[in-house]
């Protein structure tokens, strides 16, 4: 059997290579402007579809809802986005992008994909499936062994 030591060597190896994952995507929302979670929303109204909502965006990206209040408020003020009620729950808005503000998240989230194609075209298909495959493994590994525990108080 392996050695704790070993083990936590690699889990703190694993923690620092998680933080400067996300600090460099902090980084690059930066560089163009940004924080970090405007990217993110962006990305997620980007892609969402017609039936994006705060709490959608919330659950996917695990930002605080008033945190990405914040970044509407922001968005709606510079035209960017426009929220809707849902026809089915009026309490809940749909989220759409302006059309200045697909234009702007057109270009955006191009850019960044641009970037993170070549970084995966540079490590090859083949690596990028075994890291989400081992991704995936330590995250289902994580969840049995009680990573995870059943909060509803955030609904």
């Amino acid at each position: 059997m392996i050695n704790n030591a070993v083990f936590m060597e690699q889990l703190n190896r694993y923690y620092a290579i998680w933080q400067e994952y996300n600090h460099v995507y902090g980084e690059w929302a930066k560089a163009h402007g940004l924080s970090v979670n405007c990217l993110l929303v962006l990305c997620a109204i980007h892609d969402g579809g017609d039936d994006c909502t705060q709490k959608k965006i919330s659950q996917r990206w695990l930002i605080p809802k008033q945190t990405i209040n914040m970044v509407f408020k922001d968005l709606e003020r510079r035209g960017a986005v426009e929220l809707s009620p849902m026809p089915e729950d009026k309490r809940n808005k749909i989220i759409r992008l302006t059309e200045s503000g697909k234009e702007y998240a057109d270009a955006i989230i191009s850019e960044l994909r641009k970037a993170e194609l070549s970084a995966v075209e540079e490590i090859g298909i083949e690596r990028m499936k075994q890291l989400n495959e081992n991704m995936s493994l330590f995250v289902e590994r994580f969840r049995k062994a009680g990573g995870e525990k059943n909060n509803e108080t955030d609904s």
